[in-house]
């Protein structure tokens, strides 16, 4: 996944958007192993913050292992009892897990043909999954795309709301090494994100 200064066809412009929806979800969604390690050292950013940010992570992740990275995996997410972080909409937002939150992600999910995974046990409003979603509605996965109306509605009402919040957090917090590379990756790209919808809006 590379960053690419300027891209003029839409087509690789989305795709470039899906793929780092995706790359995100997967990094939140379970620890990397090496071969995750691997394809983010081979990363290469440009100038732009996204591009530093997407530079940065490399660079940690050229210099990390899968067993230190469980650690952190583990100290933010899960811990004893729980995590440094709690990454759901629901508690970002109202202080409470399993709130409004995720019950308006879920009739928003029966309108965009997403159904919940039967080997997922989370709640459908962590940031993992919501970057999975995003991305496979760029890309069609779930059935016809949704136009840029739709995926703005999505991201401002189940993204946009916490997510420079968490990725912030997910920076600063005492256990993140690669995840703060993961959260500055995150938070800028949800600033072009946000940016690009406000655009498109106008």
């Amino acid at each position: 996944m590379t960053q690419t200064a300027h891209v003029t066809d839409t087509k690789d412009e989305d795709r470039l958007r899906a793929d780092l929806y995706n790359f995100l979800g997967v990094l939140l969604a379970r620890p990397a192993d090496q071969m995750l390690l691997d394809q983010s050292a081979e990363l290469r950013g440009d100038d732009s913050p996204l591009g530093q940010a997407i530079n940065g992570l490399a660079r940690v992740a050229k210099s990390t292992t899968p067993q230190a990275v469980e650690r952190e995996f583990t100290g933010l997410f899960i811990g004893l009892g729980r995590g440094e972080l709690l990454p759901y909409a629901s508690y970002y937002l109202t202080g409470f897990l399993n709130e409004k939150p995720l019950a308006k992600l879920r009739k928003d999910m029966v309108g965009l043909q997403i159904t919940r995974s039967e080997n997922t046990f989370e709640p459908e409003d962590s940031m993992a999954a919501l970057m999975e979603m995003m991305g496979g509605m760029i890309v069609a996965r779930f059935g016809p795309a949704p136009d840029v109306e739709q995926q703005r509605g999505f991201f401002n009402n189940h993204i946009a709301p916490w997510a420079a919040h968490f990725y912030t957090d997910l920076q600063g917090a005492k256990t993140s090494v690669f995840y703060a590379g993961v959260g500055a990756v995150g938070h800028a790209f949800m600033e072009i994100e946000k940016d690009a919808f406000r655009m498109a809006a106008g």
